[in-house]
């Protein structure tokens, strides 16, 4: 998936530094980061690459010994040779580990222009020396990144897989898994029964935890679970979440693991007939 960066070693332990001329410099405006490509490969500025009189620069994590800033003050000019690329190139990006720098990164710079002010009294916020947060010196409120966990559920009936697309993505030839962000005051396995049953119509039995994926995307950390469908195997569709929900058997899935998302990866599993391992454990 793409936070397997093996042999690389991501490390987000947060500590103040100040950034060295060969560092990493993510740099992003509008959702769009500044990248360039050489040889197939994904590259990002380096801090002596910018030069500008304000520079704002914020340690983000460290990588295998390289270590990524944020710039949050914006880029001045445009930096000959690089683009402003949409976060989807850092799906397929080489090498992987500079990709999920790139989503992950563009995660926390989201964050950070997200909460400039204290929403309970409107003072400036300011970071924290000790860890990564934010505080208001006004009121003592603290912000944490947004991190919002949600369910991928693979549904199955023995040799079938229900697999659905999205109602409000026009165009997708792309196959899910059932999927939703956990409420208030419910367990993941209750979130899994919940979301089946409001999108599909289903009732669901021995809910088994597969694997977990932070998905900067969305600012998600996803948790995948494999169920079984409990009794009738009509589907319901809510069609205001869903243009599509459909049994397909083992042999019949027209979907291949892409090594990068969690959902690829449980559908893959499923094709090779491995879900019973978490099934029944």
């Amino acid at each position: 998936m793409i936070q397997d960066i093996a042999p690389k070693k991501y490390d987000n332990h947060y500590e103040e530094q100040k950034p060295s001329k060969e560092d990493w410099l993510m740099i992003y405006r509008k959702g769009d980061a500044l990248c360039r490509f050489e040889n197939g490969e994904i590259f990002f500025p380096k801090v002596r690459e910018v030069e500008q009189e304000q520079m704002e620069m914020t340690y983000l994590f460290t990588i295998s010994g390289e270590h990524f800033f944020l710039l949050k003050n914006g880029l001045e000019e445009e930096l000959p040779g690089y683009t402003w690329e949409k976060p989807v190139i850092f799906r397929e990006a080489k090498p992987r580990y500079r990709g999920f720098a790139g989503i992950t990164g563009q995660q926390l710079d989201g964050w950070y222009r997200s909460n400039r002010f204290c929403g309970r009294c409107g003072k400036p916020l300011v970071p924290d020396h000790k860890e990564r947060m934010l505080h208001c010196e006004d009121c003592g409120n603290m912000i944490y990144p947004k991190i919002c966990p949600g369910v991928i559920v693979a549904v199955t009936n023995g040799d079938y897989l229900l697999l659905t697309k999205y109602a409000n993505r026009p165009g997708s030839v792309n196959y899910a898994l059932v999927a939703g962000f956990t409420e208030i005051g419910e367990t993941l396995e209750e979130t899994v029964a919940r979301e089946v049953m409001e999108e599909v119509g289903l009732k669901v039995k021995n809910i088994s935890y597969y694997k977990s994926q932070p998905w900067s995307f969305s600012s998600t950390l996803l948790c995948g679970f494999f169920c079984e469908v409990d009794g009738d195997t009509s589907i319901t569709l809510d069609t205001e979440e869903l243009a599509v929900g459909q049994w397909f058997r083992r042999d019949a899935v027209p979907v291949e693991d892409d090594g990068v998302s969690l959902t690829r990866e449980m559908i893959g599993v499923f094709k090779t007939g491995r879900e019973g391992e978490f099934l029944h454990r």
